[in-house]
């Protein structure tokens, strides 16, 4: 079995779609980094691979078998072993993983430039260890507020990603509210060149409109009305609060 040693690791606990386990470039100086005495690294097929980077299902067993103990972090002088804690990689993309005892990818992380080398050197001339993916029926993903598409968030920083789930959390707000006014409002504030149209909207049209309009990209334009849409809220004005003031490594 191939190993990497003294490995950094910054873990995202939870996440069920790849581009929020950020990149190195992307830690911050707040994250809690740690590091791994020694994880093993498997080659993988890309479905597998992708499934295990943007899904939280059960892992194959026959792959947590092959890393059982395999994995050790230092705590306090003391060597400590980790369950089932990996690196995963189909020669493409790589990822670290801890299931933390249960048998899917519950936390995950990127790791740095340099050790990411070494890996796709370990692995060129491997073929795949694992091909079959776990014995359940995978139906397409449902996206939906809470789990964006990665079409939505293409191309966007930690931050601009981070801010545009406040936008979607305040528009699920509005969702829940179906005030008709106070959505023909906000929509006007999104583009004030559409009123006419907006004022024969319905609820629900001009939810869709806004939702249709705020999907794509991230702009001063959508930090505008977000800031705006979220005065007043407590706990989204701190999570927007807390994306201005974050500091990156």
């Amino acid at each position: 079995m191939l190993y990497l040693h003294d490995v950094w690791v910054n873990w995202f606990e939870g996440e069920e779609n790849g581009y929020n386990v950020c990149a190195f470039h992307e830690w911050r100086k707040d994250d809690t980094i740690e590091v791994l005495d020694q994880i093993p690294v498997l080659k993988v097929s890309p479905a597998l691979y992708q499934r295990i980077e943007n899904d939280l299902l059960p892992l194959p067993k026959q792959l947590l078998s092959k890393v059982y103990n395999k994995s050790y972090m230092r705590k306090n002088h003391e060597r400590i072993s980790l369950e089932y804690c990996f690196i995963v990689t189909d020669g493409d993309g790589i990822l670290a993983v801890n299931t933390i005892g249960y048998d899917i990818p519950v936390r995950k992380s990127r790791i740095i430039p340099r050790q990411e080398q070494l890996v796709y050197d370990m692995v060129a001339q491997k073929d795949p260890t694992f091909h079959e993916l776990p014995d359940q029926e995978h139906q397409n993903k449902d996206y939906h507020l809470y789990s964006p598409s990665p079409e939505d968030m293409s191309g966007l920083t930690r931050k601009e990603r981070q801010l545009k789930k406040v936008l979607y959390m305040a528009m699920d707000h509005l969702k829940q509210n179906a005030n008709e006014a106070e959505m023909r409002y906000w929509c006007t504030e999104w583009d004030p060149t559409a009123y006419e149209i907006i004022q024969t909207l319905s609820f629900h049209q001009a939810w869709n409109w806004m939702y249709e309009g705020v999907r794509k990209g991230w702009s001063h334009q959508h930090a505008q009305v977000t800031a705006s849409l979220i005065r007043g809220q407590t706990y989204l004005e701190k999570l927007w609060d807390l994306e201005e003031t974050s500091k990156v490594r």
